[in-house]
């Protein structure tokens, strides 16, 4: 999942910080998130899902499928 959320703000042209903005976290916090150094909240996975218009299913891992 983490390697998913690095790839789906890279093939955005953003920042961490730019996406931290956005998530109203700090770009710690998010840059955590990336590293899976600490879990990402239900609310946020919601949020990335609905901002890079994915399925929570794919940001998990659990399919290939993006819809």
């Amino acid at each position: 999942m983490y390697k998913r959320i690095r790839e789906l703000r890279e093939d955005h042209d953003l920042t961490q910080k730019q996406l931290a903005a956005h998530l109203r976290c700090s770009q710690q916090v998010y840059s955590n998130y990336e590293l899976g150094q600490r879990d990402i909240p239900t609310d946020i996975l919601i949020r990335l899902a609905l901002f890079y218009g994915v399925s929570t299913d794919y940001i998990l891992g659990l399919s290939n499928d993006k819809k």
